[in-house]
């Protein structure tokens, strides 16, 4: 539980809650967005993506996107604070490596914020969706020396050949599992409730309170809804964060 201040609405409040903490605990725990840093949030458009580019910019990182669409391309470039550079992956022409490197002059990005990966061959995909994903190689080539791979694929393989270039780079890979503060056991959930979940409540709520996120919502959706939009969200059909209203 965490006190919702008065400027913010309760929509607000619930949509930016389960984000803002995957946010947090992406680039401050498991990876340190601060001034001078580069990092790319894959689908910066989604729900996540968006709060996460909000935090990345307010900490002084310089941020890169992919967008899947030419809406999506657009919606970035029309954030209040524009990210340095949207690479547009709908066609599947643009090389996400080549352009993150030739936006940081081949040094290469210091966190990367994936939204999943493409594990096989483009023969073994089945869907487009997963077609515009980066091969996990393309990750581990735009990653730069000392860098952060945060991944949200949690079934990741990484071959000797990954593991061979991450150690050249001194790259470290962390998986942001939604869970982990419920998973934790008791002793060190108590822990890390005192000294991590409420710190971060109570400035996701400063933070929304003082505009600095601004979540991207559908509109609040009516109890009798709630089904149909459950399905939506499981499907990914949902492109914004769902808000039942009571």
């Amino acid at each position: 539980l965490v006190r919702k201040p008065e400027k913010v609405c309760w929509v607000e409040a619930a949509g930016t809650v389960r984000d803002g903490v995957r946010a947090y605990t992406a680039l401050h725990y498991l990876s340190q967005a601060s001034p001078g840093k580069t990092v790319l949030v894959m689908d910066g458009a989604s729900p996540f993506g968006t709060i996460a580019i909000q935090l990345a910019q307010h900490r002084g990182a310089k941020v890169i996107s992919t967008a899947y669409s030419l809406e999506d391309k657009q919606y970035l470039e029309r954030l209040r604070s524009p990210v340095a550079r949207v690479i547009d992956v709908s066609n599947g022409k643009i090389d996400v490596a080549e352009s993150c490197l030739e936006e940081t002059g081949g040094l290469g990005v210091d966190i990367v914020l994936d939204a999943g990966v493409k594990l096989y061959s483009a023969e073994d995909e089945s869907t487009s969706k997963s077609e515009l994903l980066p091969h996990k190689h393309d990750i581990i080539t735009l990653l730069g020396v000392g860098g952060h791979w945060i991944t949200t694929e949690k079934n990741l393989q990484l071959d000797p050949p990954d593991s061979h270039s991450l150690f050249f780079k001194g790259a470290t890979v962390s998986f942001l599992n939604d869970e982990i503060w419920n998973l934790s056991n008791i002793q060190q959930g108590k822990y890390l409730y005192i000294l991590l979940i409420i710190p971060i409540l109570e400035d996701i709520m400063e933070k929304l309170s003082s505009s600095i996120f601004r979540p991207q919502l559908d509109e609040p959706i009516p109890l009798y809804e709630a089904k149909v939009s459950m399905e939506m969200v499981q499907k990914n059909q949902a492109r914004k964060r769902q808000v039942i209203q009571f």
